[in-house]
């Protein structure tokens, strides 16, 4: 059983002064999310009618609005196919980031299928905009204690840091002991990545998920504002807020799916939008590069132990 060293982050100093949140934008389209993917083939995608590139442009717009910079998670198969998109979007100042080529869930892979697609979307990504990308956000956050070997593999293949273990029980993905606060793998051969969580607050002996997703669109606004207050005046920390394009397209084509999906999927997209605009209103935001340039999430932190699966 192999192990990896995590490094919990410490919360005085710099910590204690934070101010500026993170946003991230998952750039896929309404047809490859998970939930559908037992309905959607894809190698059906090329036929389904694509809004990815109307959505992500609104999402940029309202980005400038308000003068805030992101990092935005991209699909492989949006970059290959859309390339332009990619270069707007690191020509507006954001962060471009890696969210798999085909969105396929890291524990269903091997890892040589895992390297494969990786090293596929990172291309795509880094031969469209002509940058190197550093950032990895797995499908469905779906890197679990079953396959902690992908954080080896993304070290490898150049990653500086990853946003896809979620600390909450979920019946899709989730390590609900991993650490709640940016961290860093220390790896196979000496190598690190750093670790940024989504957001969650603790409550009644649980950590809930927030600010994120359906989170955000489902979940009231008043328990999203006072997690940013939670995280500012108590943690310390930054809140991590996650949204996709098609989030903010209530008029998107309807799929015919398990109701679960269904409502997971199109609940309260007539309301993301508001929400995101208030968002971008109230708070301070920042992508995760500036993090790893200002390296305050490396300093002082204690080692801890975690098992971890085998590479094979």
């Amino acid at each position: 059983m192999n192990s990896t060293l995590i490094k919990e982050k410490d919360t005085s100093s710099a910590a204690a002064s934070l101010s500026t949140h993170i946003v991230s934008v998952d750039v896929e389209d309404y047809f490859m999310v998970e939930a559908f993917a037992g309905t959607v083939s894809r190698a059906t995608w090329d036929t389904w009618p694509s809004r990815v590139v109307t959505n992500t442009k609104r999402v940029l717009d309202l980005f400038d609005k308000y003068n805030v910079k992101g990092t935005f998670f991209f699909l492989g198969w949006v970059a290959d196919k859309y390339p332009d998109l990619v270069r707007d979007v690191h020509a507006r100042g954001h962060e471009l980031a890696c969210h798999s080529f085909w969105h396929r869930t890291v524990y269903s892979l091997t890892p040589n299928e895992f390297r494969e697609d990786t090293r596929a979307a990172k291309c795509a990504i880094e031969d469209a905009a002509g940058i190197k990308v550093i950032g990895y956000r797995a499908p469905s956050w779906s890197i679990t204690k079953e396959c902690l070997w992908a954080l080896d593999i993304l070290a490898e293949e150049g990653f500086g840091y990853d946003s896809s273990i979620y600390p909450i029980h979920h019946d899709l993905y989730g390590m609900p002991g991993a650490q709640r606060f940016p961290y860093t793998h220390h790896l196979k051969e000496n190598r690190c990545l750093l670790e940024f969580p989504p957001t969650t607050v603790r409550l009644l002996g649980q950590n809930l998920p927030a600010a994120g997703g359906g989170y955000l669109r489902i979940l009231p606004l008043a328990f999203t504002n006072w997690v940013f207050r939670r995280f500012e005046e108590e943690y310390r920390e930054r809140v991590v807020v996650y949204f996709h394009p098609w989030e903010l397209d209530p008029g998107q084509p309807r799929i015919r799916d398990k109701w679960k999906s269904r409502l997971r999927h199109y609940t309260s997209l007539h309301r993301m939008e508001s929400r995101i605009e208030l968002l971008l209103q109230s708070y301070s935001f920042r992508p995760f590069s500036e993090l790893l340039v200002a390296q305050e999430v490396a300093e002082k932190m204690p080692l801890l132990e975690i098992p971890r699966a085998p590479h094979e």
